[in-house]
């Protein structure tokens, strides 16, 4: 339930399409990064491609520009995963509000951060759960 509610809220973003309106090389980059994945539903987020998919059970979102230069990955984890220090900003924060969903999101500069939704707004912080900024659903 809750990765499904997790990639709920990406697809909340984009606007679904045909696997035949995502451009050759986005599919190519998808196919060349995750090989194997069969089942995958576009979604169009602006100016960029989002698949989502499974892989080795996990429920997934890679991010591609329209030109197949891969962006992010997001897959859906478990709140305990979330790092001390975001657990910690979020209690001072966010008093009694409950984490909805946490993803981990591996980005093409090498970073891991980590989202978590909490009152609708997506709180991102990095690997040791420094808070970088929020967005909103």
């Amino acid at each position: 339930m809750f990765l499904g509610l997790l990639l709920a809220s990406v697809s909340a973003f984009g606007q679904k399409i045909e696997a035949s309106q995502v451009p050759v090389a986005v599919k190519a980059a998808f196919n060349k990064q995750f090989p194997g994945i069969k089942e995958v539903k576009w979604e169009k987020e602006k100016a960029n491609y989002e698949a989502n998919f499974k892989e080795n059970g996990n429920k997934m979102a890679a991010l591609f520009d329209s030109d197949g230069k891969w962006l992010e990955t997001e897959t859906g984890v478990n709140a305990s995963l979330l790092p001390a220090g975001a657990k910690e900003y979020i209690a001072q924060n966010y008093k009694g509000a409950k984490i909805k969903e946490v993803a981990k999101l591996k980005m093409a500069n090498g970073d891991e951060n980590y989202e978590a939704e909490v009152k609708g707004i997506d709180l991102i912080f990095d690997a040791n759960g420094k808070f970088i900024k929020k967005m909103k659903d």
